[in-house]
């Protein structure tokens, strides 16, 4: 496996405004490994969003490198699989089709992987429901769905579960896991909640306010699954949250957790 498959390397992004320049990320250096999961958080305004929008080729009027597999991103691409805080589902379509996307699910290769995506996010049962006939967390597995449909080499989360109540949001965490599990994808996600960054990350970068830095990047040696309640959870939680009171600026979440 490659421990360079994400490689971000002096990344630099300023905002042009009439009342001055926005700095909103300064040399930022980070590497993600090949099959990865790991979490990025900060206050808001600090820049997470985007630099998962650069990594997704949604933003490119930045300065530094940024490569994928060893290729630089150019653009959005099929490689890189994005899910937003909603899901953004297509209202008129079932889960399987929106899942399907524009692929025709006539197609035998296209209606197999549809079908294996439909067990692996755990919604058999589900697949001519409409969007509006399913609860939060269940559209934004179709979302993760949709999003691994051509085998991404990394998936980009941004607060995919800000939207959910707290016990949906641990729900949907533990699903997230079993994917990456099961399906090896490598994964960045941003989380504003210091207890879902620490559940889901190998490592946990976080990141200083305006102008975004990376301050620190801790590693998270614990085994899976974790236990929120155990003594070596709440010892590193405490490590990590030492370490963003390091950084002046707007509290994060320490508490979103169940």
């Amino acid at each position: 496996m490659s421990q360079d498959w994400l490689r971000v390397q002096g990344l630099n992004r300023v905002f042009p405004a009439p009342s001055g320049d926005i700095v909103a990320l300064r040399n930022i250096d980070l590497r993600v490994g090949e099959g990865q999961l790991v979490t990025i958080i900060g206050p808001s305004g600090c820049g997470k969003s985007t630099l998962l929008k650069i990594i997704a080729g949604l933003d490119t009027g930045y300065e530094g490198q940024v490569l994928l597999n060893g290729a630089p991103i150019a653009g959005p691409s099929i490689e890189k699989g994005v899910i937003f805080q909603e899901p953004r589902l297509f209202p008129w379509l079932t889960v399987e089709k929106n899942i399907a996307a524009n692929l025709p699910l006539r197609r035998p290769e296209v209606r197999k992987r549809v079908d294996e995506l439909i067990e692996l996010v755990r919604l058999q049962g589900f697949e001519r429901a409409y969007p509006r006939e399913l609860s939060g967390g269940m559209a934004q597995r179709v979302a993760i769905a949709r999003a691994l449909l051509r085998n991404p080499a990394v998936l980009l989360l941004d607060e995919p579960f800000g939207a959910l109540d707290a016990f949906t949001r641990a729900h949907m965490q533990e699903v997230l896991l079993d994917i990456w599990q099961r399906n090896g994808t490598t994964m960045l996600l941003v989380t504003h909640d210091l207890d879902e960054a620490v559940f889901l990350g190998e490592r946990v970068v976080v990141m200083n306010p305006r102008p975004g830095q990376i301050s620190s990047i801790q590693t998270i040696d614990l085994p899976f699954p974790r236990k929120r309640a155990s003594s070596s959870f709440q010892e590193m939680r405490r490590i990590v949250l030492s370490e963003f009171e390091k950084v002046e600026g707007p509290a994060i979440d320490a508490g979103a957790g169940i």
